[in-house]
């Protein structure tokens, strides 16, 4: 397996020195007490003091040491995540002018993570990182050799949108990548995309555009659709119940079916946030009026003790479902 400073120098050098020993090479990934290093300058921190305990301390052969600086995910809908390709693809140039001998390594697939359900647009996000970063000098990857597709292959709109969110070059990046994903799902089976909203929204009840603003992530005039629903004699925890929880549960069936792309659930749980921020004051105005409260089923108003501790290591890409799961208890009361 590979090692890193997460554990201290002290156990790091003893697994350093036993590998050595064994006359292997080593993996190091960009991994500290701190935790998982997510940006370029930490990054590189890491790397430069893994390299010089390995070659001062240990006298471990440069040219056997192979670093993985974590490939993240990208376009995920999360700002901070934006910078994470080209943050790898830097300090991959950085560690091979400034750490001789030292090779390069990463799992690319964690790259694409966000366009699960779309294998086409994962292989050709694939190829275009390691085409990029292999110019830098990166030297190896744990890739399926067999689905990567030539550079040249990839149509241009679509090596355009896949190159602005490796290089994080373009705000709308995310989204114009999201819109060709789904056109060529779509042209591949035939099916309209998911997240289209029909043009006859006249037609719709307050519920049904409530739940359409949750699919396609959207909030504007969410507070009139909402006070619509409120003016039918409904209470405001009842709407989150009947109307925006199962909303996100469709949300949640469309992205396990393929349908929706990681990013675009993460603009939906955002939505389900800001409706339950709209109604949160009603709720509260509600809470004195209320002589019983379901125990077995908490909501908002009741909950403002409870506390639940999530926790994932920072940049892997099970911290994009954490902040997902903790954006709907949020939406439930818990803090």
């Amino acid at each position: 397996n590979s090692i890193s400073l997460k554990e201290g120098e002290e156990a790091f050098i003893a697994k350093a020195q036993h590998i050595r020993e064994m006359g292997a090479a080593v993996v190091v990934m960009a991994f500290d007490e701190k935790g998982q290093a997510d940006t370029f300058d930490r990054r590189i921190e890491i790397c430069k003091r893994a390299y010089e305990i390995l070659t001062d301390k240990v006298h471990f052969p440069a040219c056997d040491i192979i670093f993985d600086p974590n490939i993240l995910a990208v376009a995920t809908g999360i700002e901070q995540h934006n910078s994470y390709a080209l943050d790898f693809i830097n300090a991959t140039k950085w560690i091979k002018e400034n750490l001789p001998g030292a090779k390069v390594s990463g799992g690319v697939s964690n790259l694409s993570f966000s366009f699960r359900g779309n294998n086409y647009i994962r292989e050709a996000m694939h190829a275009l990182f390691l085409y990029h970063a292999i110019k830098v000098g990166m030297d190896m990857a744990i890739v399926n050799a067999a689905s990567l597709m030539p550079v040249d292959d990839i149509p241009l709109d679509v090596r355009a949108a896949i190159e602005d969110v490796l290089f994080n070059r373009d705000n709308d990046a995310t989204a114009r990548l999201i819109d060709i994903a789904q056109r060529i799902k779509a042209e591949k089976s035939g099916e309209k995309p998911a997240t289209t909203i029909e043009n006859d929204s006249k037609s719709l009840s307050p519920e049904q555009r409530v739940e359409q603003m949750l699919i396609k992530g959207n909030t504007d005039d969410m507070e009139h659709q909402l006070l619509a629903i409120l003016a039918k004699n409904e209470n405001a925890i009842m709407i989150i119940n009947s109307v925006l929880m199962p909303a996100m549960n469709k949300v949640g069936q469309l992205f396990a079916e393929g349908k929706l792309f990681l990013p675009q659930v993460v603009k939906s749980a955002q939505t389900m946030k800001h409706a339950v921020d709209i109604l949160t004051p009603i709720i509260e105005e509600e809470k004195g009026k209320r002589n019983e409260v379901k125990t077995r089923n908490p909501q908002p108003s009741t909950l403002n003790s409870k506390k639940i501790v999530l926790a994932t290591v920072k940049g892997d890409v099970h911290d994009i479902g954490k902040n997902i799961v903790a954006v709907i208890l949020s939406c439930n009361g818990y803090e």
